[in-house]
């Protein structure tokens, strides 16, 4: 598993997210794994691979000013944009499977879109739980198959077919988790036989084909990779391959489900 398959940008990359994919992909998601996670006024929380903080903010609204939030993510680039978005949040850099807390630290420990990335993910789940207090609630989200989301199956055999195997790879990275029985063996193995996986519908969204394919490109792991005679490559089959994505008004919207796994740690 390379950088890019672990999901690591450049801080340009990180603005890039924010403003963009966020939007796009993730903010539908951050009640969710809330509401999975039980969250409560008061409580401490931990965000694993938090990003630039979407899912943190969320949080911190729900446990209020007598509750506080954790961020910790690998990437130093989303920090540098999740401490500026909330700087009342607490934001660390650290590994999921090295986290720098004691056990049964934090009433909760929430994490989304982040454990397909992961380089030991049954060791990342054991950390997770072993800094979770007993009875503390543990929600993770992680997006379905790729089958099942047919805009990023277009957009992922395009950049194949453009860019090559190893490309297209990096693209696929967040969806190797979405078959549920090899989910669910996963967090058997991290030891946690009584999660619960539930898969919701989702939608993605973006104002058109150029800003979903410039998100795509600039906001993730390409970046650093595809130079700008390329993307305009992309661009231009983009926009004849992915029309069928668009709506009446010209924008862009596609099937993203995701399984959300809930646990509660004994």
């Amino acid at each position: 598993m390379d950088t890019r398959d672990r999901g690591q940008v450049n801080r340009s990359a990180a603005e890039v997210y924010e403003e963009f994919f966020i939007p796009a992909l993730f903010q539908e998601w951050t009640n969710r794994v809330a509401d999975a996670a039980h969250i409560q006024v008061g409580q401490r929380v931990l965000d694993v691979a938090c990003g630039t903080g979407i899912l943190a903010r969320t949080v911190a609204e729900r446990v209020g000013a007598n509750g506080s939030v954790v961020g910790i993510d690998v990437n130093e680039g989303m920090l540098v944009v999740a401490k500026r978005k909330a700087p009342d949040i607490e934001w660390r850099q650290g590994k999921a499977e090295m986290l720098p807390f004691d056990e049964d630290s934090f009433d909760v420990v929430v994490s989304q879109f982040g454990l397909m990335f992961f380089e030991d993910r049954p060791l990342a789940l054991r950390e997770m739980m072993r800094v979770l207090r007993p009875g503390g609630h543990l929600a993770i989200a992680v997006w379905d198959t790729l089958e099942n989301t047919p805009g990023y199956t277009a957009m992922v055999s395009l950049v194949q077919r453009l860019f090559g195997e190893q490309a297209a790879n990096s693209m696929r990275a967040p969806y190797v988790l979405g078959d549920k029985k090899e989910l669910q063996a996963l967090f058997g193995d991290a030891g946690i036989s009584q999660a619960l996986i539930t898969t919701y519908p989702g939608t993605a969204h973006f104002p058109s084909i150029q800003s979903w394919a410039y998100t795509e490109i600039k906001g993730w792991v390409l970046a650093d990779t595809l130079d700008d005679t390329q993307f305009d490559l992309l661009l231009k089959e983009a926009e004849q391959v992915l029309a069928p994505f668009t709506t009446v008004n010209g924008t862009v919207a596609f099937s993203a489900p995701a399984h959300i796994v809930s646990a509660i740690k004994p």
